[in-house]
C-alpha cells in the first residue's frame, strides 16, 4: 500500500510540474527573482544604516564621555593646587570610572565599525550581483521573446505551408477534371461529326446529309431563276421535263392529292 502512494505522490507531482510548466513564463519568473533581490539587497542596506547610527551614536557618547574625563582632570589639578587632596582624589576617581566607560564604549565603537564595513561590503556585493543578474535577466529576456516569436512565425509558416499543400492538391484535382471534361467533349464533337452518335437536338449533320442539302439547295435555285427570267421573256423556254421532276407532269399531282387535270377543247 505505501508503495501504491508513493507512486501515486510521484505521478502528480509530475503532472503538476507538467501543468506549471505550461503555464510557467520564464520573463515572470526573472522579474519575481529580480524584485527579490532587490528586497534583499534593501534589507543589508537597512543593516548597514542601522550599524552606521548604532556607531555614531557610541561615538558621541565617547565625545560626551571624554569631555566628562578631561572636566574632572581639570577639577583635580584645581583641588590639588589649592590643597584640597582629598577633592582631588574623587575628581581622579570619577575620571577612573568615566575612563572605564570610554574603554568599553571603544571596544563596541570597534566591533560596530567592523560589522559597518562587512555590511558595506556585503552590500557592495550583492549590488554587483543584482546589477549583473538585471543585465543577464533583460537578455534572457529578449531572447526569450525573440525565440517565442520565431517558433510562432514557424508555427504560422507551417500551417500556411500546410493550407498550400491542400491548395495545390485540390488545384490540382480540379485541372485533372477540368483536362477530363475537355477530353470528353473534344470526343463527343469527334463521334457527332462522324455521325457514330446521333444527336438529338438534330443540328449536327454527317457530311453525306450535309453535300446532298448544298446540292439540293443549288438545283432549286437554278430551276427558280429560270421561271423568273420565262415570266420576264428573258430566257429559253423551259425544257420537257420527266414526271415527277420539278416543274413537269405529275409534279402538281405528287404535291396536291385534289390536283383535277384540266383538258382544253380542241381548237381553243
Amino acid at each position: 500500500m505505501t508503495g501504491v502512494m508513493k507512486r501515486m505522490a510521484m505521478i502528480f507531482r509530475a503532472k503538476t510540474n507538467k501543468a506549471l510548466d505550461k503555464y510557467e513564463d520564464p520573463r515572470e519568473m526573472l522579474d519575481y527573482s529580480y524584485q527579490k533581490q532587490l528586497e534583499l539587497l534593501q534589507k543589508v542596506r537597512r543593516g548597514v544604516a542601522d550599524v552606521a547610527t548604532s556607531r555614531k551614536r557610541l561615538e558621541l557618547q565617547l565625545r560626551q564621555l571624554e569631555q566628562q574625563a578631561a572636566k574632572h582632570e581639570d577639577q583635580g589639578r584645581k583641588a590639588l593646587s589649592l590643597g584640597r587632596e582629598d577633592l582631588a582624589r574623587e575628581a581622579l576617581t570619577r575620571r577612573s570610572g568615566i575612563m572605564q566607560q570610554i574603554a568599553d564604549l571603544q571596544l563596541q565603537y570597534q566591533q560596530l565599525q567592523s560589522e559597518e564595513e562587512k555590511l558595506t561590503l556585503a552590500s557592495q556585493r550583492l549590488q554587483a550581483r543584482v546589477d549583473a543578474f538585471r543585465i543577464r535577466k533583460e537578455t534572457i529576456k529578449a531572447t526569450y521573446t525573440a525565440s517565442e516569436a520565431q517558433a510562432n512565425i514557424g508555427g504560422a509558416i507551417a500551417g500556411i505551408s500546410e493550407e498550400m499543400a491542400d491548395v495545390g492538391l485540390a488545384m490540382q484535382r480540379a485541372e485533372d477534371k477540368t483536362a477530363q471534361m475537355q477530353a470528353r467533349a473534344g470526343a463527343i464533337d469527334e463521334l457527332l461529326a462522324s455521325g457514330a452518335l446521333d444527336d438529338p437536338t438534330g443540328m449536327t449533320k454527317d457530311d453525306i446529309t450535309a453535300e446532298l442539302e448544298r446540292l439540293s439547295s443549288g438545283s432549286d435555285v437554278e430551276l427558280e431563276l429560270m421561271r423568273m427570267k420565262q415570266e420576264l421573256g428573258q430566257g429559253p423556254a423551259p425544257q420537257a421535263l420527266g414526271p415527277g421532276q420539278a416543274g413537269g407532269p405529275g409534279a402538281a399531282q405528287q404535291a396536291d392529292p385534289q390536283y383535277q387535270p384540266r383538258f382544253e377543247k380542241q381548237g381553243e
